[in-house]
């Protein structure tokens, strides 16, 4: 305002004849000269960067199968971010990662880099990482023994593509902060979630159950971002359901439903023309986007329309032969294929997770593979067996046709609502954050005669029924859930590692130990016990951020709990707010049930590290959060998580070099698409390629595969990529240590892909016995789609 009065000095002295008619131009002086004055009340950034780890050789995070290798591209990974600022005052950021959780030592080293960048801007607390809990991306992140155990210890290039994913995406939210505003919209998704444990949840109280209609959370609260010029930037949404729609047999990396969900949608804003001047979102790209095979399309902008197949066309397809191998003198190989807007953001789009602990996506049931026959409801199992019994996701038998269809219910919910959030987010920009030892404490529970008793939670420990696993991914052996009693052979194998003592025992019961995790410090610690928890808050809008995964009951309890305290405030300022959970975020700690589903002991149940007062632990630390915030207080925190980079250790071989036969190049075709091909719509085109190990270079932002279209004589122009969800990057060994490899690029063609000549290019590097790594690149031959 200091510039507006100085601008107006002259004006308002004047005589009063002339004042007037000196109003208008008051107006427009004001409201050039204040940015105060905006109607927008925050300022908002959106950014997105590629986080696809290694393609080869690395265990995948999730299911803890030691054979589930990944060898392949599905589609590609993302770090997604927001920022919301107050001009002068707070800001807060939101990261959404295609992988399985967060990692508390990916968190500490972000934040290093943010404080390096930026001083102290972005911190532990106002940031918040949360991953969306696909079990289909590479391991070995994570700093805790008992999550890289699978993957043969920390894995350094899985760790270092995350960490420069989140910086850079967070980077290019903080570089397109702009004035804007925020909608906040919500509605129920009823088919994309089932609870898995549903015996488990039985034993809430009737009363409690009594209050809601569903076993699950069927609700997706999303947040609609509008840049003051541009329009629509973004939308971020919540909502429960495991990522598990890709088996534990998958090789190829995936964001699964959610990963899916998300490029659905980006995808769909993009043939929209959103962002734009003046934006305002429409159905009319649905129908084009989901034909008849619903294989949604990323195409380049640049491909011309549709048009006829023509013999001449047939024929000129049939001139281009295989390219052969040839070397590239660069490491930037090419950029993924999209239409870019110079000058504005892309459209961001994020699909988050909330308290998916007891949800699953396969929603179809669950059933035993020998028999068919629906599986025991207490214990899963099948004549006993847990191993045997399976959930069913919508397109069973096909995992890559359920994970489309979850992901497009999703996306399908995520557009309505974004096309009809009318709630404008108004209010503050607030957080609260503090770290917590969860091995020892203190909890005030109610007694049995109702009065008020101190409890503590437990060093970390996992059940028998843990290794049981679930309907999503079943365990081995003869571990069932439910079990309460444990195994005396397996305790002996327990007690080769670690004998739990007698109070730890008590301290978790009913749980029989397996895995004294919580008190096994070699070579470093097995698990947890320092973990955050953080409120984020944006006008009416908080975000509840915990460092696992809530149960549907457990995630309810959290939410009424710190709604309970900020609206008791009397000033009315949190009278209206929607509160969400965003699970598995900042770090990782396994499961949280309510006090009566631990009793059960399900695989839920056994993955409560802390025991059986890990919810009220939760629930009475949030509400401290909550009460801070509310009173304008400052949270103080005693306890700083350990970084352990330097005491990693990981035993997974690199790659020695790579080689062809004899008198074969890199970039070859081993299989080529048959000659003079024509294809049609929905058909599968494919071709295998003489390639090298995927760890070489993980091609950043880049791609292996890529299928280009002839535009003219002598133009090819690429169309689809390795992020695209028709087109697979798919790799392998002809034996396990054999230096030689081969690509096979599958492309399943849209029914929106436009007519015309197409063929298949896939780059690679490769690595030689002496000397540096070398990049290459082949083509197929040609071939037509009608």
């Amino acid at each position: 305002m200091m510039e507006a009065s100085s601008c107006l000095r002259y004006h308002v002295c004047s005589s009063g004849s002339r004042m007037i008619w000196l109003w208008p131009f008051l107006v427009l002086v004001l409201q050039s000269c204040s940015p105060a004055l905006s109607d927008s009340p925050y300022l908002v950034g959106m950014g997105s960067y590629d986080i696809t780890g290694p393609a080869a050789d690395v265990n995948m995070m999730g299911y803890a199968n030691a054979e589930q290798i990944a060898s392949g591209i599905h589609f590609r990974l993302k770090a997604r971010a927001f920022i919301v600022a107050e001009p002068n005052g707070k800001r807060v950021v939101f990261v959404n990662l295609d992988a399985c959780m967060a990692s508390q030592l990916v968190t500490i080293k972000v934040l290093e880099r943010l404080k390096a960048r930026y001083g102290d801007l972005y911190d532990e607390n106002n940031v918040a990482i949360s991953g969306i809990h696909t079990h289909a991306g590479p391991g070995g992140y994570l700093q805790y023994v008992v999550y890289i155990v699978t993957s043969l210890g920390f894995v350094r290039q899985s760790f270092d593509v995350i960490v420069n994913g989140i910086e850079q995406c967070i980077v290019e939210a903080h570089n397109n902060l702009r004035t804007g505003k925020i909608y906040v919209n919500k509605g129920d998704l009823l088919d994309a979630g089932v609870n898995r444990s549903p015996s488990a949840y039985l034993n809430n109280p009737a009363e409690e159950r009594s209050k809601y209609q569903y076993n699950v959370d069927k609700e997706m609260t999303l947040i609609k971002f509008v840049d003051d010029e541009l329009g629509p930037v973004g939308s971020f949404n919540w909502f429960a359901t495991h990522g598990t729609s890709m088996s534990r047999t998958n090789s190829l990396i995936s964001g699964d439903n959610k990963g899916a969900a998300a490029r659905f949608m980006e995808d769909w804003a993009e043939q929209n023309g959103i962002p734009k001047q003046g934006a305002h979102a429409t159905n009319d790209g649905l129908e084009f986007l989901h034909r008849i095979s619903g294989l949604p399309r990323r195409v380049s902008s640049i491909i011309p329309e549709p048009n006829e197949i023509t013999d001449d066309l047939v024929q000129l397809a049939s001139s281009y032969e295989a390219s052969g191998g040839r070397r590239l003198s660069g490491s930037n190989i090419t950029k993924r294929i999209r239409s870019t807007q110079q000058n504005k953001p892309k459209f961001v789009s994020a699909f988050c997770q909330s308290n998916c602990g007891d949800v699953s996506p396969n929603v179809l049931g669950t059933f035993c593979i020998d028999t068919g026959l629906p599986c025991d409801f207490n214990h899963s199992t099948c004549n006993g067996k847990n191993e045997l019994c399976y959930g069913r996701g919508p397109g069973y038998p096909d995992e890559f046709e359920s994970t489309r269809i979850i992901g497009n219910r999703q996306f399908l919910k995520a557009v309505d609502l974004f096309n009809s959030a009318s709630e404008e987010i108004q209010g503050r920009v607030d957080y609260r954050h503090t770290y917590l030892d969860f091995s020892q404490l203190e909890v005030n529970v109610p007694s049995s005669t109702g009065e008020q008793q101190v409890v503590k939670t437990c060093p970390a420990a996992m059940g028998f029924a843990f290794a049981a696993g679930t309907t999503d991914g079943p365990g081995a052996f003869d571990f069932k859930q439910g079990d309460v009693k444990g195994n005396p052979f397996w305790r002996l194998v327990r007690n080769l590692l670690k004998t739990p003592g007698k109070e730890q025992v008590d301290c978790q019961a009913p749980k029989p130990i397996l895995l004294d995790t919580g008190e096994m410090k070699e070579p470093y610690d097995w698990a947890p016990a320092i973990l955050p928890i953080q409120i984020i808050r944006i006008g009416q809008l908080v975000i509840l951020c915990v460092p696992g995964e809530f149960t549907t009951m457990a995630g309810r309890r959290l939410r009424d709990a710190v709604k309970k305290v900020l609206t008791s405030d009397n000033s009315g300022e949190f009278n209206d707010i929607h509160v969400v959970l965003a699970g598995l975020t900042n770090t990782y700690s396994q499961y949280i049930t309510t006090f009566e589903e631990y009793q059960i002991q399900r695989y839920e149940g056994a993955s409560t590290l802390y025991g059986p007062h890990t919810l009220s632990g939760y629930i009475q630390e949030f509400q401290k959060l909550a009460t801070a915030m509310v009173a304008n207080k400052e949270v103080p925190t005693n306890f700083q998580p350990p970084d352990m980079l330097d005491k990693q250790i990981g035993l997974l071989p690199g790659v020695m070099f790579d080689s062809t036969p004899p008198g074969v190049k890199f970039g070859d075709v081993s299989s080529d698409v048959p000659a003079s091909s024509t294809f049609r719509k929905g058909s599968v085109v494919n071709a295998t390629f003489y390639s090298a190990c995927p760890r070489n270079d993980l091609l950043t932002d880049g791609t292996f595969a890529l299928v280009e279209k002839l535009d003219g004589t002598d133009n090819w122009v690429p169309a689809y990529d390795d992020d695209d969800w028709s087109l697979c990057f798919i790799w392998s060994r002809p034996a396990k240590l054999s230096p030689r490899s081969f690509a096979t690029l599958e492309w399943t063609i849209p029914e929106d892909a436009p007519s015309g000549v197409y063929r298949l290019r896939h780059f690679g590097a490769s690595k030689p016995l002496f000397g540096s790594i070398k990049h290459f690149t082949g083509t197929s031959r040609a071939f037509a789609v009608r």
